[in-house]
């Protein structure tokens, strides 16, 4: 288990562990309100697919808790919100419109109780989704690891570890499992420009758990594969389409690229609540755009010239004949395409 909590319940509130300040300080925000976890969420105070589902669940549950002594009417119109607000908070996640519509069904199952009884039951259904997460985590990464040699060194991007689920993670829980089985493994971490959350948040959690990691600039990626042995690239996922086409933070696409030249392996690590059957490729995938600050410079330091126009996608989608094989909690699945997503659906 890590050190830390990417996010924790505590009597009526939740707490986010705060990424914005990592590495340089780890503090938690409070939380007690749909509203306050979605604009936690759109301020990438929590981040990562199954981390924002984890924590929408949770602003689910606080709305209700909010509402425990109001009339059912009430209750309804501010659950109604509730779904909103949160819904809205990041486009390109599936994982957050998963973990909504399975609170939603909680509300729906408990019409006929008074309000207490309401917000205990979806506070239940929220930390279930939580122990889920960790226990998918944990079997996702024992699939993953069984990919892995002996002597490992795995390259990775953004991060996809335990600050980005509720425990273990998901590309990083791939490493820790490994090493868990007796496997040596060291990183190779990409930066993640913009944002910065291999730098900040991937090396700072690797560190903390004694995991070799060496940091690289995204543009230095190709020049490491090509110098140095590298037996894979792993990488998390933040929507993966019925075709296999894959939605990760910005770069993602480019690292894929260069794994291909490079003959290695592209792996992506991810739940199956990842999958989005509904949409039939990457193409269909809502692209978020932020900030163009994030680009321009960080914290009080500014690089970019002022008025230069900037474009800040924070996502990209990799083709699924790139993918070498997705890692779920039910498998591997070897070039992922709509029949063989289906069918692990159905397994």
């Amino acid at each position: 288990m890590t050190a830390f909590h990417t996010l924790r319940w505590t009597v009526d509130t939740l707490e986010l562990l705060d990424q914005r300040w990592l590495p340089d300080r780890c503090e938690y925000l409070r939380c007690d309100s749909a509203r306050s976890v979605a604009q936690a969420i759109r301020d990438l105070v929590v981040r990562g697919a199954p981390a924002i589902g984890c924590a929408a669940a949770y602003g689910i549950a606080l709305e209700a808790l909010q509402l425990s002594g109001a009339s059912k009417r009430q209750f309804a119109d501010g659950m109604d919100s509730a779904f909103t607000v949160l819904a809205q908070s990041r486009p390109t996640a599936v994982n957050l419109a998963w973990a909504l519509q399975r609170m939603r069904g909680s509300v729906a199952q408990t019409a006929g109780m008074d309000g207490r009884q309401r917000a205990a039951t979806l506070l239940a259904m929220a930390k279930q989704i939580v122990d889920e997460d960790l226990d998918i985590n944990r079997r996702l990464g024992s699939f993953g690891a069984a990919l892995l040699p002996e002597h490992a060194c795995v390259m990775t991007h953004c991060n996809a570890g335990a600050l980005a689920t509720a425990g273990h993670g998901t590309a990083l829980g791939v490493i820790r499992s490994a090493i868990e089985a007796g496997k040596t493994v060291e990183v190779i971490a990409n930066e993640t420009r913009p944002f910065l959350q291999g730098a900040r948040l991937t090396a700072w959690e690797l560190q903390q758990d004694g995991i070799p990691v060496t940091l690289i600039t995204d543009s230095a990626a190709g020049y490491m594969m090509g110098r140095h042995r590298i037996d894979a690239v792993i990488v998390g996922a933040d929507r993966v389409a019925a075709n296999g086409d894959v939605a990760n933070k910005i770069g993602t696409y480019m690292m894929a690229v260069l794994a291909r030249r490079h003959c290695i392996p592209f792996y992506v690590a991810c739940p199956l609540s990842t999958l989005d059957m509904a949409v039939a490729s990457g193409a269909d995938i809502p692209i978020e755009q932020r900030d163009t600050a994030e680009v321009a410079g960080y914290r009080d330091l500014r690089w970019a010239p002022a008025d230069i126009h900037i474009a800040n996608p924070v996502f990209d989608v990799t083709p699924a004949e790139l993918v070498s094989a997705l890692v779920t909690e039910k498998g591997v699945v070897p070039a992922p395409g709509r029949a063989a997503l289906e069918a692990l659906l159905a397994g």
